[in-house]
């Protein structure tokens, strides 16, 4: 009864199926036996030609790299290809991971020579103030030599051959003349000129006058000393960057080329185009190719802390804001101090003038003008001896203009408004979180290289010769 219940299947209907699941078979062996998958892979990558792609498995004695007993889907051709494009891509991921670093360190050399110029602009700006507030008799021939202060001490930042103790000194050698003519001797400012004999002279004659006092000295050993943490720090990026840079063009071994196909691309060779090397497998390869790299180590680390050292000493306490907001209050005491000795700097500039009388005379071509500083000189001396009666005034009055002077000084803040821009503290913070990123960024390359290439999910990996469980 049961076998109605089934349909009969006549011997056509068999023969059909047994066809079907031959023809079923023999495809899928057909498949598995082709490069399909390689070539697909060859092309996608842009590897190479795809003619150079086999079409089915075959066994090349020529093969150097990816040897194999069994039928293999490449070709001495395809290792070169190989080899090019797996040079390529490593290089292109080392340049990856660089770049970060590379622009860590080109924006915060930016930020700070930013920091550096806002600094010196609110300190000319300060200086500039002073000397339009209090010296208005002086400011209008004084502005151009603060200007050219500042600009000096910026180039100087920025790692320019420049003296700060030369740069101040001859700021004040500079406005010595405008000092003398204007605030000690007002009655011979048509003396001193630009370009004036008496203006040459006087300022050749600054430094042993002493006119200021040690206010030149003192205002160009500070600045120097904190300048020069801040240019150097300016410096330490740059060579950085050097660094960097030069790490990017660095160029691969050949036997490292070797490893590096064998490690990415041999697999392909046995149509197994989707694994990836092993972990252990890749570190090694890695550290291998990246042996010169490693030894960079070292003296990276070194590097990174130098950087620490001169970021803390440069923002530590304020040092570089403070010493530049100081600025006005050196050159305000500077020239309080020249008010309030006026007299003896005038003595005192008479022996001077006769030094140099002496040695024009001595120089032919320069005779015409020892006729005018005789004139000066018996002007000055008997100026001298008037102004030396009233010393006792001048300095009463200077009393009152310096306590005037330092009141307004200090009304100004000691730190940019954090509305407006961050303090250099804030900035040397951050930037001492991001070295410590990258200290060790040399011996972990090769881990951030193979960070791509784990197998994370999967539980086999290829180990160079075969698949690893």
């Amino acid at each position: 009864m049961s076998r109605g219940i089934c349909p009969r299947v006549n011997s056509f209907d068999s023969v059909r199926i047994l066809a079907l699941v031959i023809f079923a078979v023999n495809a899928i062996e057909a498949d598995k036996h082709t490069c399909y998958e390689v070539r697909a892979a060859f092309q996608q990558r842009y590897i190479g030609p795809l003619h150079l792609v086999p079409e089915k498995p075959y066994k090349d004695a020529d093969l150097q790299i990816c040897k194999h007993q069994g039928p293999s889907c490449c070709t001495k051709k395809m290792e070169e290809c190989y080899q090019a494009a797996v040079k390529r891509e490593t290089l292109q991921k080392i340049e990856s991971y660089t770049y970060e670093l590379e622009n860590m360190l080109s924006s915060q050399l930016d930020t700070f020579q930013d920091m550096f110029q806002y600094l010196l602009s609110f300190s000319q700006g300060h200086l500039s103030s002073l000397l339009e507030g209090t010296y208005s008799s002086l400011s209008r021939q004084a502005l151009p030599h603060v200007n050219q202060l500042f600009s000096s001490l910026s180039l100087y930042l920025r790692g320019a051959n420049i003296s700060v103790e030369m740069t101040i000194h001859k700021f004040f050698n500079n406005i010595f003349p405008l000092v003398y003519a204007r605030l000690i001797n007002p009655g011979i400012e048509g003396s001193v000129t630009a370009g004036s004999t008496m203006g040459d002279c006087l300022r050749m004659i600054r430094q042993d006058v002493k006119p200021f006092g040690n206010h030149p000295v003192t205002m160009a050993q500070e600045l120097a000393e904190v300048l020069e943490t801040g240019r150097q720090l300016s410096l330490g990026l740059d060579k950085g960057l050097e660094v960097i840079n030069a790490t990017e063009h660095a160029d691969l071994s050949r036997d490292c080329v070797k490893g590096l196909a064998k490690m990415v691309y041999c697999s392909h060779c046995r149509g197994l185009t989707l694994i990836k090397p092993c972990v252990g497998y890749c570190l090694n390869v890695m550290r291998g190719c990246l042996a010169s790299m490693a030894e960079l180590d070292q003296p990276w680390r070194t590097y990174i802390s130098s950087l620490k050292k001169l970021t803390l000493a440069m923002a530590g306490h304020h040092s570089l804001e403070l010493a530049m907001l100081g600025v006005r209050g050196h050159v305000n005491e500077a020239l309080l101090y020249a008010q309030s000795h006026g007299p003896l700097i005038t003595a005192t500039v008479g022996p001077n003038f006769k030094t140099l009388l002496y040695l024009f005379y001595k120089t032919p071509s320069k005779r015409y003008k020892s006729v005018q500083l005789k004139e000066v000189i018996e002007s000055l001396e008997t100026e001298a001896s008037s102004l030396l009666c009233s010393h006792t005034s001048v300095i009463d009055k200077n009393n009152t203009l310096e306590h005037t002077a330092l009141k307004a000084r200090h009304s100004f803040p000691l730190k940019p408004s954090k509305s407006n821009n961050p303090n250099l503290r804030t900035l040397s913070r951050e930037f001492l979180g991001q070295l410590q990123r990258y200290k060790s960024f040399f011996n972990t390359l090769p881990e951030l290289l193979c960070d791509g290439e784990q197998t994370m999910d999967d539980s086999t990996c290829w180990g160079g010769d075969g698949v690893v469980e």
